[in-house]
């Protein structure tokens, strides 16, 4: 029988009045078994056994992982996320079953995480404690800044070699090598990234990797599994450009450009391009877009005369600007 793959680490836990665990940071983990003796959590004074303002104990949890496993409870969905952010593991090589019913919605604001459940009255007595604090007269807001499940990267992993135009639109749970820049109007989502120096300006949805040396243009998509709860996992290779606002349901090999605003998925109807069909007026070949899935070296254009979507060959890949890439 093999034995399931095991991160361990201690975390330190915010937990509501009602005991839920509404997230976990990870400082560090540590990839195999764990010590039959636990060290230190080393946390200090940051652990508070009382409730503060808003309803929430911050406690140490020492968590481990069979990351072959479903995903248990929260403390183990958040060690996952970190695992990846960390670049600890890959994409798509964690067990991430049960991991939207272990997680709870959490209003994430700049005060740290609040219940949903009680959020007015919390928020009413955070207000009140801070003008009483110093500023009678004074709102000390507490702005809202999501209600998700899933809270920003880098408000526990800060990666190295990275540039992140905006926090809000990087999900912890997502992988992003050095060299990666992530413009302002990008989006990675958990369980996906990149595997290289890689400009992201679209969006990486669950699931989908980038490898290196690959462009995925302003307002560009790429079909992740979540909202149609398939299977497939579409990716993007080395040294290919995702034209702006363009699309994939299908996976890119490598060399491959997908010109500007054009949509390729896996029912699309097109045309296979053969210069000596074309010259000789026959009819070119016509394939699924799944038939072209993964494969190398293909341009994707739009013919602006017949309106057909042609696949045509291309012998090189795109290259990325070096001074942009520099992080």
């Amino acid at each position: 029988m093999t034995q399931s793959r095991s991160a361990w680490g201690w975390g330190l836990a915010s937990i509501d009045a009602a005991g839920n665990v509404l997230d976990v940071w990870y400082p560090k983990l540590t990839l195999g078994e764990a010590p039959a003796a636990k060290p230190n959590h080393g946390f200090g004074n940051l652990v508070h056994e009382g409730e503060d303002l808003r309803g929430v104990r911050r406690m140490p949890v020492f968590t481990v992982s069979r990351l072959d496993d479903p995903v248990v409870d929260a403390p183990d969905a958040y060690l996952r996320l970190h695992l990846l952010s960390m670049r600890l593991a890959k994409p798509n090589t964690l067990n991430l079953d049960g991991i939207f019913g272990a997680l709870n919605n959490v209003v994430w604001t700049n005060y740290g995480p609040f219940a949903v459940d009680d959020f007015a009255q919390r928020r009413l007595a955070v207000m009140q404690g801070n003008a009483g604090a110093g500023m009678p007269g004074m709102r000390a807001e507490v702005n809202v800044l999501a209600i998700d499940k899933f809270p920003r990267m880098l408000d526990y992993v800060v990666p190295t070699g990275v540039r992140i135009g905006d926090g809000d639109r990087v999900r912890l749970g997502a992988y992003l090598s050095e060299g990666t820049t992530v413009m302002h109007a990008g989006f990675v989502n958990f369980n996906a990234g990149t595997l290289g120096t890689c400009m992201i300006e679209g969006r990486v949805s669950q699931g989908v990797v980038v490898g290196d040396g690959s462009d995925v243009g302003g307002g560009a998509s790429i079909m992740g599994t979540l909202s149609g709860g398939g299977k497939l996992r579409n990716s993007i290779g080395e040294h290919s450009l995702l034209g702006a606002n363009a699309g994939i349901g299908i996976s890119l090999g490598d060399n491959c450009v997908v010109e500007a605003g054009l949509y390729v998925t896996a029912g699309t109807k097109i045309e296979v391009w053969d210069k000596e069909k074309a010259a000789a007026g026959v009819a070119l070949d016509v394939v699924k877009g799944a038939d072209l899935s993964g494969k190398n070296n293909i341009l994707f254009i739009r013919n602006s005369l017949t309106g057909a979507i042609q696949a045509r060959p291309r012998k090189t890949g795109i290259a990325l600007n070096d001074a942009l890439h520099k992080n």
